[in-house]
């Protein structure tokens, strides 16, 4: 087992990545000080809960926990607060106290949506993430919790750190192809943002990944988690630093509420939004060759890098306009420099943005 940490001085929390290290959840409860006296809520959705939510509720049983659930829809659509308050209605019946905890047991939207039961119950109640897809590596480390509006994605959320991270890789054998690419497409991102040589391993190393490869997996989920990790400790709250993790995400996020968060995959609109800042990197005056490189990489991992033709650039531009990143006129666009290097260019021009999605949804 591999352990990173998230250093946020009394806050600071373990990321554990292994093969198999699921089985030993009870004692790292108990580890972290979560014990048996108060109920446990793990949160789960339907394609997970099939294959480990048996088995996670045996093995916290067997350990002296009493444990409810509550399982929702798979997909971002169950990132509502009226999923939410179903929650909390079931913690409410099981008895959850403030000495209980909240356990995410998914991808990325049972994480989010998980964590801010969490922050929001009595006011706070502690939480663990155990990401069952490579996507969650981003979203289970830094504490970003939140549920989407109909007009804007994670508008609705708060900070709340869990009390640690536990990633099982065997727990990802049992991914469909299209969640392992789109999980995928965040990782490279880890890459593209600060770490040129990953994203060289990741190109290298690409068929190995998309085959589910153990020892490719968690080298790779510790680097990408390892930048996460870092950014997250120099800023926890997004007060600068931390924006850098929005590469492709400004684009990305609108298409997805455009889609109604069904058409498309958090990380394939991604990878179109990190297609989307490399070409208005270069016409910012960097090499067009950043463009190129980005969209011959995510192709290699099956990812799409074009906008469907039938996505209305109006709905699009209007989606960006709710986003969190776009302030006084202008919009907040992660821009990449070079192959593992970014900038944050608070002053791109709305019509420079239009004229970007035009192109990504003009060209096969």
């Amino acid at each position: 087992m591999r352990e990173l940490k998230v250093d946020l001085g009394e806050r600071s929390y373990p990321i554990y990545i292994g093969e198999g290290i699921l089985d030993g959840l009870a004692a790292t409860l108990a580890k972290h000080g979560i014990g048996v006296k108060s109920p446990l809520l793990v949160v789960t959705d339907e394609n997970v809960a099939k294959h480990y939510l048996t088995k996670v509720t045996e093995l916290l049983e067997a350990d002296g926990y009493r444990v409810a659930n509550a399982v929702v829809a798979p997909g971002e659509k169950s990132k509502s607060l009226s999923v939410m308050e179903e929650i909390i209605t079931v913690a409410l019946e099981a008895g959850l106290d403030r000495n209980s905890a909240v356990i995410a047991l998914g991808g990325g939207v049972v994480g989010d949506l998980a964590g801010f039961v969490a922050a929001s119950y009595m006011r706070g109640v502690r939480f663990v993430q155990i990401p069952t897809t490579i996507l969650a590596h981003d979203s289970s480390v830094g504490g970003k919790v939140a549920v989407n509006h109909r007009l804007a994605k994670n508008v609705i959320g708060a900070f709340h750190q869990p009390e640690f991270v536990l990633y099982d890789i065997a727990t990802l054998k049992s991914l469909p192809d299209r969640v392992v690419r789109e999980g995928l497409s965040e990782l490279v991102k880890e890459g593209f943002i600060m770490d040129r040589e990953f994203v060289e391993w990741c190109d290298a190393n690409a068929s190995r990944l998309l085959a589910l490869d153990s020892a490719a997996l968690e080298h790779a989920l510790y680097i990408g988690c390892g930048v996460k990790a870092k950014v997250v400790s120099a800023d926890e709250k997004e007060g600068g630093l931390r924006a850098v993790l929005n590469l492709g995400h400004t684009i990305g996020h609108a298409l997805e509420a455009v889609a109604g968060y069904d058409e498309l995959h958090h990380g394939e609109a991604i990878a179109i939004g990190m297609v989307g800042a490399a070409l208005l990197s270069a016409k910012l005056g960097n090499p067009p060759s950043i463009a190129e490189e980005t969209e011959r990489i995510l192709r290699q991992f099956g990812l799409p890098v074009r906008i469907p033709a039938h996505f209305d650039t109006d709905a699009i531009m209007s989606a960006m306009m709710h986003d969190k990143k776009f302030k006084e006129g202008k919009m907040v666009f992660i821009v990449p420099t070079a192959i593992g290097q970014v900038e944050i260019n608070p002053n791109v021009p709305s019509e420079w943005v239009r004229e970007i999605v035009d192109r990504l949804k003009g060209e096969a």
